[in-house]
């Protein structure tokens, strides 16, 4: 058994768990910690220190993280502070934990956990995952193979970005019935579907749990295949401790 500490960042928490990452189940409870706010670097790795001690975890873990992240730096914040912007998350979090840190960002990371172990698992062609939750989160593989970086929650439908018409936060925002809010995003799939032909669509975040209130009006929208991730919410602290595996 290979145990590693996975840590998801969120708009509105930070979660983490011990995984076992060669079946991709959890090995314990996930601690779950509301996002800091401000959710200034800072901050975010005193919370970050907290999960880390509460499992008296030592050794490689991984951290996702909402925005685009290069070489451990971070390129996008849309749904946390933005003095994330540039930042070194990777040397940040290392120095802070004293410990090796890999970071990902969180919708690339639930993909990798998904098509290794969960509904993605031996697809071939194009699967496109997409979380749903503050934002809208993105991950496409071509044959099993991540195109890191997607970001296409930021893709503009009707002049507004997809995730502020049919991200989970909009439709408790506005109170919208299933259906109508499966209507904006059936035709945020649209879309995708138009520009990208894929294989199959994901759906993941912790929306997924509640699949069967919407997917079927989400099929009278899109020809492709969707499927609600079978690793719901997990998924982004089990891809965060695959990564170790890759870079450490």
């Amino acid at each position: 058994m290979q145990q590693r500490l996975g840590i998801d960042i969120g708009g509105s928490g930070i979660k983490g768990a011990l995984v076992d990452t060669e079946n991709g189940k959890l090995l314990t409870g996930r601690l779950r910690i509301p996002t800091p706010q401000p959710s200034s670097p800072d901050a975010v790795a005193g919370v970050i220190s907290q999960i880390v001690a509460n499992f008296q975890y030592e050794g490689p873990m991984g951290v996702t993280f909402p925005g685009i992240v290069k070489n451990g730096k971070i390129l996008s914040a849309a749904n946390v502070d933005e003095h994330w912007v540039n930042a070194d998350a990777g040397a940040l979090f290392s120095t802070t934990l004293g410990q090796p840190v890999s970071v990902i960002n969180d919708a690339d990371a639930a993909g990798i956990a998904e098509m290794r172990f969960g509904n993605g698992r031996d697809v071939r062609g194009v699967v496109i995952l997409l979380t749903l939750g503050t934002g809208i989160g993105s991950a496409i593989f071509l044959d099993g193979r991540l195109l890191p970086n997607s970001e296409f929650g930021h893709l503009k439908i009707r002049g507004k970005d997809a995730e502020l018409r049919a991200s989970e936060r909009v439709r408790e925002e506005k109170s919208l019935s299933w259906k109508k809010w499966s209507g904006a995003l059936g035709e945020y799939l649209a879309e995708l579907e138009k520009l990208f032909s894929p294989d199959l669509f994901l759906i993941g975040g912790g929306i997924s749990k509640k699949a069967d209130k919407f997917i079927p009006y989400l099929k009278t929208h899109v020809s492709v295949p969707i499927a609600a991730a079978l690793l719901q919410n997990e998924a982004g602290m089990i891809g965060a401790a695959l990564i170790t595996e890759a870079r450490n």
